[in-house]
């Protein structure tokens, strides 16, 4: 068992070019856990988490319906954004400057098996993370993510999740809003809910900016106490 964790910090980076990469990842650690088994053997599987920011991208998940993408290929190429179909549970997302994204892309043997326990310590880290701001951060009753003043009319989504998962192992992740253009937004139905809010954490703060560094800090840090793991070493990869 490895509860070890190799942090990638991935800087700006293509989604399609990230997406690629977390597939190579993904089935690196899947080649091993079957040869494990094919072979009898016991070789270690190793973590990973990608720390990234995107350039404006909306990606749709395998149970997504495209009439929530609510603008023309001639207006994604005017407002400079792109269009992906995913392999993630979950309807449609933005990502974009401003955003941390991030990517567990772990052996769940590792540490437990039970996705529902792990879409859960995600959102917990997030709402970690925000009560450090001072925000009283939720989840939302059938509504994967974090969420602020739910139950009441000025309800509005901080962070999307979205996971893929086979033999344990996880790729995709979530999506925080920090010093997001919100306006992005408004080009679809945020993960398919109509009538929600969208909101990021410079807004709720009433800064122009927040640290993204900072906030990383604090993710990876309740991350890997959450999960009971450490950190291997942080390196950046060139993709």
């Amino acid at each position: 068992m490895n509860k070890h964790i190799e942090i990638q910090e991935l800087g700006t980076k293509d989604y399609k070019v990230t997406w690629d990469y977390q597939e190579r990842l993904f089935k690196e650690i899947l080649d091993i856990k079957i040869k494990n088994r094919r072979e009898g053997s016991d070789l270690p599987t190793p973590n990973y988490f990608l720390f990234v920011e995107h350039p404006h991208v909306y990606t749709l998940g395998k149970s997504g319906e495209m009439s929530n993408l609510l603008i023309s290929e001639e207006k994604l190429n005017e407002i400079e954004a792109t269009f992906y179909k995913i392999n993630r549970g979950g309807d449609i997302t933005y990502h974009g400057p401003g955003q941390i994204v991030g990517y567990p892309i772990i052996d769940l043997e590792n540490y437990f098996t039970d996705i529902h326990k792990y879409l859960r310590l995600l959102e917990e880290m997030v709402i970690l993370t925000l009560a450090e701001y001072g925000l009283k951060a939720e989840r939302s009753k059938g509504e994967t993510g974090v969420w602020l003043d739910v139950g009441t009319p000025f309800a509005r989504k901080i962070c999307a999740m979205g996971v893929r998962a086979s033999r344990w192992v996880t790729m995709h992740g979530f999506a925080l809003n920090v010093n997001s253009n919100l306006g992005y937004f408004d080009h679809m139905i945020p993960c398919g809910i109509k009538g929600k809010a969208v909101t990021s954490l410079h807004v709720e703060l009433g800064k122009s900016q927040v640290s993204m560094n900072e906030v990383k800090e604090k993710l990876l840090k309740h991350f890997l106490d959450l999960f009971d793991a450490e950190v291997q070493e942080v390196v950046s990869p060139i993709l």
